[in-house]
């Protein structure tokens, strides 16, 4: 009798991530969001803050998927130390599209994997993104689309926002939500065996 491998469970509701993974032909067993507290502690870095939520999320996942790999991540938007909100509303969209006309900002990616046999490995991606000056038009036009709601930093890179980028410094993929070159590494480092 032949054992099951075991499973890799995508700890996102996003599904952006889950169709980023699918783009390298990594299709999960499950998807099994966690629902974690996503507010900064006191003093907390972007930094920080990202790398937590992810470990967070693999940890809370991994304790009801006992014996599967769980993948988890979190992406944070932050202009310097401030880390800009997950848009719940058009308010929301505006004021973040606001401060980063103009302006480049970082969107830094925190993955976490719990391997079956408890091991986890964790990286940072941070990239770095540069905004033209947005006209009051560009902004309307954005709010209009609804494609800020739920996202962090108030965008989404692979929609209409993409025009609003003049540079990307890192990942692209870690600005949608995954960066896929670190996913891979972490994965196969951990043991985990594309079926």
């Amino acid at each position: 009798m032949t054992q099951e491998p075991p499973r890799l469970v995508l700890a996102s509701a996003s599904p952006r991530r889950l169709a980023l993974l699918r783009q390298i032909a990594f299709e999960p067993d499950l998807v099994d969001a966690a629902e974690v507290d996503e507010t900064p502690l006191k003093d907390e870095t972007p930094r920080r803050l990202a790398l937590r939520l992810a470990g967070e999320k693999a940890d809370a996942v991994a304790a009801r998927q006992a014996g599967s790999y769980v993948l988890a991540a979190d992406t944070v938007v932050a202009l310097g130390r401030r880390v800009l909100p997950k848009a719940d509303s058009n308010d929301d969209v505006r004021r973040c599209l606001e401060l980063l006309s103009g302006r480049a900002h970082r969107v830094l990616t925190g993955l976490c994997v719990v391997a079956p046999n408890g091991r986890r490995g964790q990286r940072l991606v941070e990239s770095r993104v540069h905004f033209k000056r947005l006209a009051a038009s560009d902004i309307a036009t954005y709010l209009s689309s609804a494609e800020g709601l739920g996202k962090a930093g108030g965008y989404a890179i692979q929609g209409r926002a993409g025009a609003f980028v003049t540079t990307l410094q890192g990942s692209y993929s870690g600005v949608v939500g995954l960066p896929l070159y670190e996913t891979t590494n972490l994965l196969a480092g951990l043991g985990w065996l594309r079926p």
